[in-house]
Formats: C-alpha cells, structure tokens, sequence
C-alpha cells in the first residue's frame, strides 16, 4: 500500500502515546503511523488493541537510547515526520533513579535528532520533529501568574531538568542546521490508560478497594488538569497546522489543589460504589511531602487557542467522571497493569516478527 506519508510516533504504547496514535491511525488512513516504544513499565500495546490490525498501523519495539536502533528505524520506514513522546516522566520516579531520565530524555532526544537531520539533510521541505514536553520545565509559580510560551525555564526536579535539556537540544538542532521542529509544553493529563502510579488513577483504584490515599504535605500543590483525549486533539492541530520553529503551550485553564481534587474524586467515588457520602474520604492519608515539591503549575493556552483554535472540555467534573467510569469498567485493564501481566500481550502479539 503506498501512504501520503509516514510518521514516527515515539512512546505510542504509553498513555498520552497511545490515545495520540490512535487518533492519526483512525483519521488519518492515507498516513502510515510507525509506533515505537521500549515497553517499559508504563507502555502497553493493550492500549491499542483496537487498532493495531489497521493496515496503516506499524509497531517497532526498540530503546530510543539505542543509537543503531533509531537509524535503523529511519532508514528502514524514510519518515515524512517524528512526534517525539517517549519520556521517563515520573518525578518520584526521578528523584529515585535520575540517571535513567538523562539517558531517555536527553540521549534519546539526541539520537532521534541526529537520525532525522541525516535522513533530511538533502531535503527539509515537508518534514517536521514535533517534540511533546511539559509544564514542569518552568518551575513552580506562586498564587498567581500563568507559564507562557515566554516564561524563563527554572525547572527543579531531575525529570524536569531532563525535559528541558531536551528542549534546549530540539531548538538548537533547528537553529544550528535547520531542522524543522515544533514544541508544547502541556499540563498534567488525566483520563483513560493512565499508569496507576500518577495521582488520579492511583486514587481511584486505591479508593476502589478501600485503600489509604496518599497525598503529599497537605494537599496545597496546585495542578492545570488537561484530559488527554484534549491534549492530543492539541497535538493533531499543532503537528499539521502550528508554526515551525513555535512552541505551544497547552493547559485547561483548570487549576485544582490536589487535596480538592481528591475530594471530588472521592465523592464521585461514592456515588459510582453505591456508598454513603464521606465514606471514600475517609480513606485520605496524609504522607510525606517529596523533596523539591512544586507548588504551583498553571498554563496560558491562549496562544494554541486563539492561533489553531483549540479548546479543551469546559468542565472538569465530566472529565474526571468519564475517567473515573472508565476505569471501573476496565478493571481487568488496571488490574493487569499493576500485575504486570499485560507484559505477555507483546509476547502473544509481536513475539517471532
């Protein structure tokens, strides 16, 4: 079959990757769409089981830290484009194991560059290296402001460090050989697929089985909270329409403390198990703050929204209520994941390809 074009999309097993693969796989049928993921812990192919037969459909299983293995890929598939999601991307995560967030996030980032400036060095035109980042590379704001395209980086965490290197390094392969390239930074998503080591579906299934639900110091921290299936909605507007060369920042405009957001979830909680009001609540438990805890992130979007027209689902109740829905009625899925048994799905799947 001959495609249009053919893009890269890395970390396509993840949680963002995996809604951002199916929407091109699903709207874009002229396009082939390769997806490449290490399948660590947090990527699973389960994800897109109902996509994954699409003739338009390719998966690769391969390290982007793997030099040899990311040339391959480009000399293999000539891609028109890269959307560049792989990331080790949690902060406790980093705090714990930094060196693995330096390799992924900036050595990868590097190798995935290098092989998109040697396959279109020749020829530039109609082709792009999307690079996907986050809030955190701004640090933390006070009780007021907003992180803009503009704001300086300040990042405190290893893995937001990581994510800006990463930045840094993207625009400096476009402005030292030209390679074009686009980057958003975005909130905190929530929704379905999520690993359950981040808050929300953390919460969920803890609240589930009527478990403690940690929350760091007390509950202050303030979060933008962005529903993937908006964030990638983003993601398909700024790949084919936004500037080369801009960055995009994409948010909700919906901050919440964590603590308040713990509370509604436990009071949607309660009405989806049939238990009395208050009942989930009680299983808040106050822990530990982590080291270099971030107060507050919030996003001006009004860049994305009034260039590409992007606009994000208005309320969040509903959003948190479609997700809180879909992982009651996937539990098998959550299940799985915490198991690990969702690991033997590319062994049943991809195993002898």
């Amino acid at each position: 079959m001959n495609f249009e074009k053919t893009i890269l999309i890395t970390g396509g097993a993840g949680f963002i990757g995996s809604h951002v693969v199916r929407r091109f796989v699903t709207r874009y049928p002229g396009c082939r769409v390769v997806n490449a993921d290490k399948l660590t812990y947090a990527g699973n192919l389960e994800n897109l089981a109902d996509i994954e037969k699409h003739d338009n459909y390719s998966f690769e299983k391969i390290d982007i830290v793997d030099k040899q293995a990311v040339t391959g890929l480009f000399k293999k598939y000539r891609f028109d484009g890269v959307i560049h999601l792989a990331a080790e991307s949690h902060v406790d995560r980093s705090i714990s194991a930094p060196d693995e967030f330096v390799m992924t996030n900036i050595i990868g980032t590097v190798n995935l560059l290098n092989a998109a400036l040697n396959a279109w060095k020749d020829n530039f035109s109609n082709k792009l290296f999307y690079h996907i980042s986050t809030d955190e590379v701004y640090g933390s704001l006070g009780d007021n402001g907003l992180f803009t395209e503009e704001t300086a980086y300040d990042p405190k965490s290893p893995y937001s460090a990581s994510k800006a290197s990463s930045d840094h390094l993207v625009r400096a392969y476009s402005h030292t050989f030209g390679i074009p390239v686009v980057v958003s930074n975005c909130s905190n998503n929530y929704g379905p697929n999520q690993f359950p080591e981040k808050l929300i579906p953390l919460a969920i299934n803890n609240i589930r089985n009527k478990k403690p639900v940690p929350v760091y110091g007390r509950g202050e921290n303030v979060r933008d909270w962005l529903y993937v299936e908006d964030h990638a909605a983003a993601i398909d507007l700024i790949y084919h329409s936004g500037r080369r060369g801009e960055t995009y920042n994409i948010g909700s405009n919906n901050e919440w403390k964590n603590i308040d957001l713990i509370r509604l979830l436990c009071r949607i909680m309660d009405r989806r198990m049939n238990r009395e009001p208050g009942e989930s609540e009680k299983l808040i438990t106050f822990v530990k703050d982590r080291p270099g805890h971030d107060l507050r992130y919030a996003i001006d979007s009004s860049k994305l929204q009034n260039e590409l027209g992007w606009k994000p689902i208005p309320d969040f109740g509903k959003g948190l209520e479609m997700t809180v829905d879909w992982y009651l009625t996937n539990s098998k899925w959550l299940e799985n994941v915490i198991s690990g048994e969702y690991e033997k799905y590319y062994d049943s799947m991809y195993s002898g390809r």
